[in-house]
């Protein structure tokens, strides 16, 4: 894909952080926007930011990604309403943080619903008109956590490692068929949303000091350098994106020592990790 000019891009989760950013940036590049979020006034914000930004259209609609006849039905309409698909973006995703011993099923179904099966969902339904486009791209957001584990992040960390293995095998398949449909999976490390401050936590974790530690302390990039990062990873048609110095350097860490990273996280983790509330 040469560049995005005039291609119609769907981005889940474009109510606020990296979502907003990809639609806001894509906007000056002359996309038309298919966006989606449950939260629909931040949704409805964004699409004034893309309008203003440039995008010739902007369609609009609230969509819980872990419901898959919605998202069969949005599907259906943003393809009638552009009369194409060029990109979807999966972006929507949650945060659920605690011990597996204290995660309750309701909260590890409700991420793995909207981590997972949203992606799944996401790209099921677009791939048939990506794939008629000619010109298609898959971007589905993992994590720097599907690269490596971290204790207290056991569910987020079977999502994001999920994604990363489904879109990667998905690329594979693209190119076995020979279809013109890049797939691109994106690792962000630690950026400046409110992942942290809307995650689930279990009893045992002490919300308020988990989403300070992540924002004080581990999100360094803002969302607008992710976005600018993301677009380029598309437009070269890269296989993996790495979005900040601590994905890069985390992934060379745990790539080079192999198991034995667990070790060392286990470690350092009950250094800096905030003690659980008694």
């Amino acid at each position: 894909m040469k560049n995005l000019n005039n291609k119609v891009v769907v981005i889940t989760g474009a109510g606020s952080g990296i979502g907003r950013a990809l639609a806001v940036n894509l906007a000056g590049k002359g996309a038309r926007l298919a966006l989606s979020d449950v939260n629909e006034a931040g949704l409805d914000e964004t699409a004034a930011l893309a309008k203003d930004a440039g995008s010739p259209d902007v369609h609009t609609a609230r969509l819980d990604v872990a419901d898959k006849d919605a998202f069969a039905a949005y599907a259906d309409a943003v393809a009638r309403h552009f009369g194409q698909v060029n990109v979807v973006i999966n972006n929507a995703g949650v945060a659920l943080a605690g011990d597996v011993t204290d995660l309750t099923y309701g909260d590890m179904e409700w991420i793995v619903g909207i981590n997972f099966w949203g992606v799944v969902y996401g790209t099921k339904e677009f791939l048939p008109h990506l794939i008629a486009s000619g010109d298609g791209h898959v971007v589905n957001l993992s994590s720097l956590f599907g690269l490596l584990a971290m204790p207290g992040q056991s569910a987020y960390n079977a999502t994001k490692f999920a994604v990363r293995g489904f879109t990667e095998a998905l690329r594979e398949e693209m190119l076995v068929a020979g279809h013109n449909v890049g797939v691109t999976s994106v690792h962000p490390g630690g950026i400046k949303t409110a992942i942290a401050r809307s995650a689930r936590v279990s009893d045992k974790e002490d919300q308020a000091a988990t989403a300070k530690l992540f924002d004080e302390k581990l999100a360094r990039m803002t969302p607008e350098r992710a976005a600018e990062i993301i677009v380029k990873g598309i437009v070269k048609n890269q296989a993996r994106v790495l979005v900040g110095i601590d994905a890069h350097a985390l992934h060379n860490f745990a790539k080079f020592t192999g198991s034995r990273y667990e070790d060392v996280v286990a470690l350092v983790s009950k250094r800096v990790l905030p003690a659980k509330p008694l």
